[in-house]
């Protein structure tokens, strides 16, 4: 049986919107009008997401920074350790709670990622009634390790969960997070501004637990393709054109600063 979670079309009124019109009001901008918030360091804020959209759920955000127009593939190898290491604790905080069957983290950015705010932000939520991995196999994190940044392995999906590339970022813990970090860095640098010639300009991330190792899935997104809209069945690039985006990463990284 499908996994459905029934969404609240009245709690999305009045939600703020401002990746497509980006002079609008930005929320987390606006600090000292949040509230509920869980936990702060600096600029990274843990907090409850005031539009609960999700029926049977627990939903929060988690603010990266201050700087509006900050993302993965602009902050610092030091600032994102920081944002990666928060963010994953936060994570395991959440995940640590017997209440919720699973929890989820995963992040939007841009206008095809499904995201409404401009501002870098993540959203954890835990899921009282349903478990969110029924549908996500071992399977699907699985390809040839391509590339080692720090102590990330780095590799490209050779079943698909359901896009056409996603990329995989493995630690083994959040000792880690650094070497997760600076691979995402280069990664969304590489997804904006060299993948198939700057043509994207989306991604979401999500984040697993799987046989002992933290996992980064990393998705360029773009108009869905029908075939997976209608029949839920991923088109996979062939094993050339794998290989061939693996070659273009690793040059692309070598000249990553």
């Amino acid at each position: 049986m499908q996994e459905q979670i029934e969404f609240i079309v009245s709690k999305a009124k009045g939600k703020p919107e401002n990746i497509v019109h980006e002079n609008n009001y930005c929320p987390f901008c606006d600090v000292k009008s949040l509230t509920n918030i869980f936990k702060r360091e600096e600029d990274r804020i843990w907090l409850m997401n005031k539009y609960r959209v999700l029926a049977d759920s627990m939903q929060t955000v988690l603010i990266e920074s201050s700087d509006h127009n900050g993302d993965w593939s602009n902050y610092s190898s030091e600032n994102g350790a920081q944002i990666m290491e928060f963010a994953l604790r936060c994570f395991d905080e959440m995940r640590s709670d017997p209440k919720y069957k699973s929890v989820i983290m995963y992040k939007n950015f841009g206008p095809h990622s499904g995201g409404s705010l401009l501002h870098p932000h993540m959203q954890i939520i835990g899921l009282d009634k349903v478990d969110a991995y029924t549908h996500v196999h071992e399977n699907n994190f699985k390809g040839r390790d391509y590339l080692k940044i720090g102590n990330a392995k780095l590799n490209i999906s050779t079943e698909p969960i359901l896009s056409f590339l996603e990329f995989n970022i493995r630690i083994k813990d959040i000792s880690d997070a650094k070497s997760m970090a600076d691979s995402l860095r280069m990664m969304t640098n590489y997804i904006l501004h060299r993948f198939f010639n700057g043509k994207f300009d989306s991604y979401n991330l999500f984040f697993y637990h799987v046989n002992g190792e933290i996992i980064c899935k990393l998705i360029p997104r773009i108009n869905t393709s029908p075939v997976v809209m209608g029949y839920k069945m991923p088109q996979v690039d062939n094993l050339e054109q794998i290989q061939k985006v693996e070659k273009e990463i690793i040059e692309f990284n070598s000249n990553f600063k």
